[in-house]
């Protein structure tokens, strides 16, 4: 339960003076739906002005505040054109006003003539004249600051309104006991948490109050991962050893590589220990998890339990289950399928194989862990694209079993070091870096998108080989926002020039059609799959030996591996072309660069986190949750280490959250919402 000192930080911010329904509309597409939220909404930058009472073009792209008396005003002929209140300060020096967009009425309203107003604005010179444009009124009674933040801001709202909430804000925010370890905070010589809120928002160019709050988050975090970790390890699970029946019987077309053994070994080890596992298996696009999966949950079948595997999506289901039941034909084992679409007799007969044992393996969406769905014996769970799945998720899931199950997270998108750690710093981590042999590098170009008839006449010639592609349109239909080009255009295009060898399938599509869509494709019914990012992951043909993917300059590079990995299944040589805007800006001209020059998906990882920053640091286009929003990727790469190993002391010597930093520690899991792990201990 939250401690009650909190309690004025998460009320909603309606709570606060001044906010009602109108005002909550641009807060919540900020994100600002609690007081907390406003003290987290950081500043992105600041200006600095200065106090002047005689204007000077000494001053001339400086930010000043001045005094001035408004003396006429000259309107444009145009209704569009300018306003310009000519002004004069306490000397008589003149300077222009200027408005756009019609705002006449306004400002005369705002200046009337003859009134000695202060404003505040960047000093320009337009000709001769000295000009201000759009300047600020500075109320009598508001506070002079020579340094100001800038917030990210949405529409309806400016930054002073947003600067005034703030402050009603910080009055709510109480004095908090300090969780960080004294000799490391007095290293670094951070102030009490309180005191950097407060000191980053009046200053924002103060990194020692910044750098103790993204701390604060990072410690929250690795804490709550700790304590996982630790009741993991105390939970009584089951041991799971197998005898091998199965998976001697296998009769695999290939040898596993070397990675993949190891990690199997990995798995085989924690299986047979009585805590339940918790590992991550990661690895690139074609290096083979699914198999290391399948043989993990063999390990399951031969000691008598069953295995579920949860895929994200229900065309990544259906391919791991297709998977499966090609890997394991001719063993005795029993596989099953059920996602959300799954009706009637067919979900009845699934349930009632999996209450009395029959089915051995069961694939399926979240809806393997709805109420009604019981095993007669769980033993291990896969979860793929695990950071798809919260953590309520994972554990209704494991609740399914007569003790805690072992669990095995897949992730096909390679994660940088820092951000495994900060993510999954409470599994054991199995990496499998290096691919299967026989598999070529994928040959990758960058084309301007003028020349899209070109590539469609490649295009052609790759299908009159009896190969075939896909071609990848990242929106469904036309935007009037937007210039994408959609996916319903691109393959009427394409269609009037390939007739019915052309595929269409996107997220909006029934779960019935996407699969009669997809089932042609990979029959070889037809030759180009015209696709939004829905085939992201899970789509394994290995006839398709081209990707076209367009707008490829508005992916980001860990999207572009994972299209990218469509291809290159089969013997041979796949090409993937890169289709490109004619406006780069200089982080897309990088991204392209590095998707031509290398397939190590991990090292395009490192790369992605690095040109992203900040703003987009595993952003939910990508992994479906911020989740940072005070530790910038410097700061979290600066402050992870230091973190991590605070918060395993803390756990493993220091007597967890019992003591008096410990619940200081507790208020900092549930003020950055890294609370789920509380209820995990013992203590309550």
């Amino acid at each position: 339960m939250r401690p009650d000192i909190l309690n004025p930080l998460f009320a909603e911010v309606q709570a606060l003076k001044g906010v009602g329904p109108t005002l909550a509309k641009p807060l919540d597409r900020l994100g600002i739906a609690r007081v907390v939220d406003l003290l987290f909404h950081l500043p992105s930058g600041w200006v600095d002005r200065v106090a002047r009472d005689e204007l000077m073009h000494g001053d001339v792209s400086r930010t000043i505040a001045i005094t001035v008396t408004p003396r006429e005003y000259r309107t444009s002929s145009s209704p569009r054109g300018p306003t310009r209140v000519q002004a004069v300060d306490a000397h008589g020096n003149h300077v222009s006003l200027v408005y756009f967009g019609g705002s006449s009425g306004w400002a005369r309203k705002q200046l009337p003539l003859g009134e000695a107003k202060r404003i505040s604005g960047k000093l320009e010179q337009y000709g001769q004249e000295l000009q201000i444009i759009h300047p600020e009124i500075v109320g009598e009674d508001d506070t002079f600051r020579e340094r100001e933040a800038i917030y990210p801001l949405s529409e309806g709202m400016t930054s002073r309104r947003l600067a005034g909430l703030i402050e009603q804000a910080l009055a709510r925010a109480p004095v908090l006991a300090e969780w960080i370890e004294p000799s490391l905070k007095a290293r670094h010589g951070w102030p009490d948490w309180r005191e950097a809120v407060a000191r980053i928002h009046a200053d924002p160019a103060d990194a020692t109050a910044r750098a103790r709050l993204a701390y604060d988050e990072v410690f929250a975090n690795q804490l709550a991962l700790s304590i996982v970790r630790a009741d993991t390890r105390r939970r009584r699970g089951r041991a799971l050893a197998g005898d091998g029946r199965l998976r001697d019987l296998l009769r695999l077309p290939y040898q596993l590589t070397g990675a993949q053994a190891r990690s199997v070994r990995e798995i085989e080890g924690d299986m047979a220990q009585s805590s339940p596992m918790l590992r991550l298996l990661q690895g690139d696009v074609g290096s083979g998890k699914t198999l290391v999966a399948a043989m993990a949950l063999l390990i399951a079948v031969e000691a008598g339990a069953q295995g579920a595997m949860l895929a994200p999506t229900e065309i990544l289901a259906r391919q791991h289950y297709e998977t499966l039941r090609r890997t394991l034909a001719g063993l005795p084992v029993e596989i099953a399928v059920l996602t959300g679409r799954d009706k009637g007799r067919a979900r009845e007969a699934t349930l009632m194989g999996l209450a009395d044992g029959s089915i051995h393996i069961l694939v399926g969406t979240h809806a393997i862990f709805q109420e009604a769905v019981g095993y007669r014996d769980l033993g291990l769970v896969v979860v793929d694209e695990q950071h798809r799945f919260g953590v309520a998720e994972r554990m209704l899931l494991q609740d399914k079993g007569r003790q805690p199950p072992h669990v095995l997270a897949m992730t096909a998108t390679p994660i940088p070091r820092t951000l495994t750690l900060a993510l999954h710093g409470e599994m054991d981590q199995s990496r499998l870096d290096e691919m299967p042999p026989g598999r070529e590098p994928i040959e990758t170009r960058v084309v301007s998108e003028e020349r899209v008839d070109e590539v469609i006449n490649a295009l052609g010639r790759h299908l009159s080989e009896g190969k075939q592609a896909y071609w990848v349109c990242p929106l469904v239909e036309e935007s009037e926002t937007s210039d994408l080009q959609a996916a319903e255009a691109r393959a009427a295009a394409l269609a009037s020039r390939f007739g019915d060898r052309v595929g269409l399938v996107h997220g909006r599509l029934r779960g019935a059609e996407k699969d009669a869509v997809m089932a042609r494709f990979s029959a070889g019914e037809t030759g180009v799959l015209v696709a939004t990012t829905v085939i992201e992951v899970g789509v394994d043909v290995p006839n398709a030996t081209l990707i076209v993917i367009e707008h490829a300059d508005r992916f980001g590079l860990a999207q572009l591996h994972q299209l990218r990995g469509r291809v290159g299944r089969g013997g041979g040589r796949s090409v993937c072309l890169l289709l490109r805007g004619s406006a780069l800006s200089e982080t897309a001209r990088a991204r392209l660069a590095l998707m031509r020059e290398t397939n190590d998906g991990f090292r395009i990882a490192e790369e992605d986190l690095r040109l992203r920053g900040a703003g987009e640091l595993l952003g939910t286009r990508q992994s479906g949750e911020a989740m940072f929003r005070l530790a910038t990727p410097e700061l979290l790469g600066e402050l992870l280490p230091a973190a991590t190993d605070d918060a395993r002391l803390m756990i493993d010597r220091d007597g967890g959250l019992e003591g008096e930093r410990g619940q200081a520690a507790r208020v900092a899991l549930y003020l950055f919402e890294r609370d789920a792990g509380v209820a995990l201990l013992r203590s309550g």
